[in-house]
């Protein structure tokens, strides 16, 4: 499928910031939207693997698969937009996440596990695309304005942390195979994007002209320190936010508590995860993104000690909001970073290239946690705290870095 055509000389030129604007407007409607399926799925996916699984041991499998859908996918998505479009790419990924969500529908229906894992992998396309949704926000905005750019379209999480739970609630038990009619909605939802992306107004990259510069090979752009940095925070950050946040419903029940005050808890982390995108942009046009990105990591290393001081409600709580706040200042941050430290001709390659770190790191992290969690220890404070402990040598991995790139002498030009 085409995506918007090049600009042609003599077409009306709109204002660079009424074009950023626009844009990030429909991206925000869109992570509100759209998003909303990604915590449809991580709401009733692991109860839908259990329901359907072999063994109980696996029932997350599916939810572990979305993620390495992403990773599989981001590079090879990254370069079809490069070649037809965000537009193009953007509608692809919603017919994946339309054509994942019924997979799921049909493997629910059919009592098939490894089917509704099949699904997983097409959720995962869908997924990878969101992700792009922040660098699309820079693509026609002016170099001061990228990072409240990225900072206002990852705000719209905080409505899709509202709408998609509300789904659910309105779906789960809406029909007599569980969860049939939430995957229904889904694909729902899968079928607005391509009207609501229609609104979208970033142009295809024009082809090089013959004999202009090309970008740097890829062995030469993962050796650029912002560029490496920038991707070990990034994946860092994610990673560390997606293994505790997985084990944490797990501990709160182990640890005597309710299903409910699980999902509160839950609920509060979400909101700290998206709620601080309001100002995290402004905050790095005034501190710079590396210094965000830092007090990120110093949070998500107060969230692991918390978390290991006690299992208290309170201790939770105050866990899961920090481990949100770290989140947002340490994945926006990177992302701000990443996007300064590229030529405009390797954008789609290095995008691609740091969803797949990113999403990589996050696969393993959502495969360790339930280990971590229920192999480690005898107990689920044992386990719980193996979780937390795991943090450790990844945030000296990210911080060390982040340090080493801080302290060197500042390059003129990359």
């Amino acid at each position: 499928m085409a995506g918007q055509p090049p600009h042609v000389a003599g077409d009306p030129v709109p204002h660079p910031m009424h074009r950023a604007w626009r844009n990030v407007i429909v991206l925000i409607v869109a992570q509100a939207f759209l998003g909303a399926q990604m915590s449809m799925i991580f709401i009733v996916g692991g109860l839908a693997g259990q329901m359907l699984s072999p063994n109980p041991c696996i029932a997350t499998l599916p939810l572990s698969m979305i993620i390495l859908g992403s990773a599989l996918s981001a590079r090879p998505l990254s370069g079809f937009m490069r070649r037809h479009g965000r537009r193009a790419g953007f509608v692809l990924a919603c017919g994946a996440g339309a054509i994942g969500a019924a997979l799921a529908a049909y493997g629910l229906v059919a009592g098939s596990f490894w089917i509704f894992m099949l699904g997983g992998i097409f959720t995962g396309i869908y997924m990878a695309a969101q992700g792009f949704f922040r660098f699309a926000a820079t693509d026609c905005a002016p170099p001061e304005f990228q990072a409240r750019a990225i900072s206002w379209v990852m705000a719209g999480g905080l409505a899709a942390a509202i709408t998609g739970p509300l789904l659910v609630r309105l779906t789960a038990e809406a029909t007599a195979i569980p969860f049939l009619a939430t995957y229904a909605a889904i694909i729902g939802l899968n079928l607005l994007g391509p009207v609501l992306f229609g609104f979208l107004d970033i142009p295809r990259p024009a082809a090089p002209a013959a004999g202009a510069a090309g970008g740097r090979p890829l062995r030469a752009l993962i050796r650029v320190p912002q560029i490496a940095v920038a991707m070990i925070c990034g994946m860092v950050a994610y990673a560390l936010m997606n293994l505790v946040m997985t084990s944490a419903p797990l501990a709160v029940v182990g640890c005597g508590f309710q299903t409910s005050d699980a999902a509160n808890i839950v609920s509060g982390h979400v909101l700290a995860m998206f709620g601080p995108s309001f100002f995290t942009g402004h905050l790095i046009a005034r501190f710079g993104a590396a210094r965000i990105v830092m007090v990120g990591l110093a949070i998500l290393a107060g969230a692991g000690v918390v978390a290991l001081s006690g299992v208290d409600l309170a201790h939770f709580y105050l866990t899961m909001i920090l481990l949100g706040l770290g989140w947002n200042f340490g994945y926006i941050g990177a992302t701000a970073m990443l996007t300064r430290a590229y030529r405009p001709e390797e954008r789609e390659t290095v995008q691609g290239l740091n969803d797949a770190v990113v999403f990589g790191g996050v696969f393993l992290a959502s495969l360790s946690s339930g280990g971590l969690m229920n192999c480690m220890g005898g107990t689920p404070q044992a386990g719980w705290n193996a979780v937390n402990l795991a943090m450790l040598p990844f945030l000296v991995l990210a911080g060390g870095a982040l340090l080493w790139l801080m302290l060197r002498p500042r390059e003129v030009a990359r």
